[in-house]
């Protein structure tokens, strides 16, 4: 499997394991928030975004560098939508940020951060938001 999806799945790993607000749905398959159950709030969609790279070393294989984007989108639906909305973003921030290297899953990440999160404007009883994660990671030019 790539490293992307290796970072990806992870990704989704933690978010499952959130306590509180516990997330029902937690998937890297496109859904149509519209069509959603309220039974399946909070929801979350993490899709891999733009990635630069970057050679490090010329020698055999050669090492490259990677800095890849992923968006946490999140979806609450209800009263006080403020509130679920902000509870949420929390949560995936102090889940993401309690393990900067990804775990064990892949022992190729360098770094990773929340770097912005923005508020999608939506009509009650929804609320959405999109998370920008980075990571920095490393791989053998031909094995990501």
């Amino acid at each position: 499997m790539s490293n992307r999806n290796d970072i990806a799945d992870n990704i989704v790993e933690v978010l499952q394991d959130i306590r509180e607000p516990r997330p029902v749905l937690v998937t890297r398959e496109p859904f149509d928030v519209e069509k959603l159950a309220i039974t399946q709030f909070p929801a979350i969609l993490v899709q891999t975004n733009n990635e630069t790279r970057n050679t490090e070393s010329m020698a055999s294989g050669g090492l490259r560098q990677g800095n890849i984007i992923y968006n946490i989108r999140g979806f609450v639906r209800g009263t006080e939508l403020d509130r679920q909305r902000n509870e949420l973003i929390e949560a995936i921030e102090e889940t993401l940020d309690s393990d900067r290297y990804r775990g064990k899953t892949t022992s190729k990440v360098l770094s990773s951060q929340v770097t912005n999160i923005e508020v999608i404007e939506r009509l009650a009883p929804l609320a959405e938001f999109v998370i920008s994660f980075e990571v920095d990671y490393v791989f053998v030019r031909g094995s990501a």
